[in-house]
């Protein structure tokens, strides 16, 4: 298995960035270069009560720090842990999210929560906080969600498109009512949405904008999925089936500068870990994989973003690695000039 390396050709040590939480992490750049991380911030698989907690690290700091609550609980017993998450068009900081009424419960986790709408203006200091920012109906072409409450969940990377509006991806139970939403309020409000495939089993959609109104998205179900847009995400059609393999799941979409696309994906075939491939041809082809990190047991839900001096940063979740057997996020700084070089 080949590893990625670092801007000095060294397989590069995974960091503990945040102990003690289950995170599945969320990374997002803003306009000052801080790296703003949406975490949920309990040591659990949605399995106990949980908020989900905004960390920066900026470029003079050695370490994260934790910034705001972006979506505490509604009450004591629920559990806040899925989101999406991105920067508004004025530089706000945009998270969705959802999770479940009753985590602890022994039979299920109760009834999936409503997307709530958290915006910060401060760095994610603070948060103004919308239930109302998402329908109550949800208009899927007539085809419902499989939570018997009807509601969605978001996940990914909120963007801008060829329009200037935003997007955000969504999906729901067994049935794969997954959708891309569109705001044109630049995330205040949600109302417009598009259905990937009315007969496909869809979850977690992992979308990017390439520019000139051309999407992918990397969507789970036994593995990856891709479905391509080119008409500014109002269409989609399935590009390629097996993109990656079984238990290979959830995947993250970025453009590296050269762009060439990165997809981050969790790899829970063993030995289990966080895998890379890369595409030079806009999704057409795709690379042969690449490690980023190990891990045992539970892990994955990766998130990459790139650095100002060319290297990329994913973070991740895992119980455990080797020297830390507890739930983290954890961190790998690596660089693409070095790790992908075949296609």
């Amino acid at each position: 298995m080949r590893y990625v390396e670092d801007s000095l050709g060294r397989v590069p040590a995974p960091v503990v960035a945040i102990d003690h939480v289950c995170a599945w992490p969320n990374l997002t750049v803003m306009a000052d270069g801080t790296i703003m991380a949406a975490i949920h911030n309990q040591p659990s698989h949605l399995k106990t009560p949980a908020d989900i907690e905004c960390w920066a690290l900026t470029s003079t700091a050695s370490a994260w720090e934790k910034r705001g609550m972006a979506a505490p609980r509604d009450t004591p017993s629920v559990a806040r842990g899925n989101v999406a998450a991105g920067m508004a068009g004025n530089g706000d900081l945009v998270v969705i999210s959802s999770g479940w009424s009753d985590p602890a419960a022994a039979d299920n986790r109760g009834q999936v929560l409503p997307p709530l709408v958290s915006r910060s203006s401060d760095g994610g200091r603070t948060w103004a906080m919308d239930m109302q920012g998402f329908p109550a109906d949800w208009p899927h072409a007539g085809r419902r969600p499989a939570s018997p409450e009807g509601h969605l969940v978001p996940f990914g990377d909120i963007l801008g498109g060829e329009d200037g509006h935003l997007r955000v991806g969504l999906y729901g139970g067994e049935r794969g009512a997954s959708c891309v939403y569109r705001s044109t309020d630049d995330g205040r409000t949600w109302r417009e949405s598009v259905t990937f495939d009315p007969e496909a089993i869809i979850h977690e959609p992992a979308l990017i904008h390439l520019g000139h109104g051309r999407w992918l998205a990397a969507t789970r179900h036994d593995g990856l999925n891709l479905y391509v847009s080119d008409d500014d995400a109002r269409s989609w059609v399935l590009r390629l089936e097996g993109l990656t393999g079984p238990a290979q799941h959830p995947g993250h979409l970025v453009q590296l500068r050269d762009g060439r696309v990165l997809l981050t994906y969790g790899n829970r075939q063993d030995p289990r870990g966080v895998d890379v491939r890369h595409s030079e041809d806009g999704g057409d082809t795709w690379s042969t994989p690449v490690r980023v990190a190990d891990f045992t047991g539970d892990g994955g839900y990766p998130s990459s973003v790139p650095l100002p001096d060319g290297q990329i940063m994913t973070a991740y979740y895992a119980r455990s690695i080797a020297g830390h057997d507890r739930y983290h996020m954890g961190t790998v700084v690596w660089d693409p000039r070095r790790s992908l070089q075949d296609v």
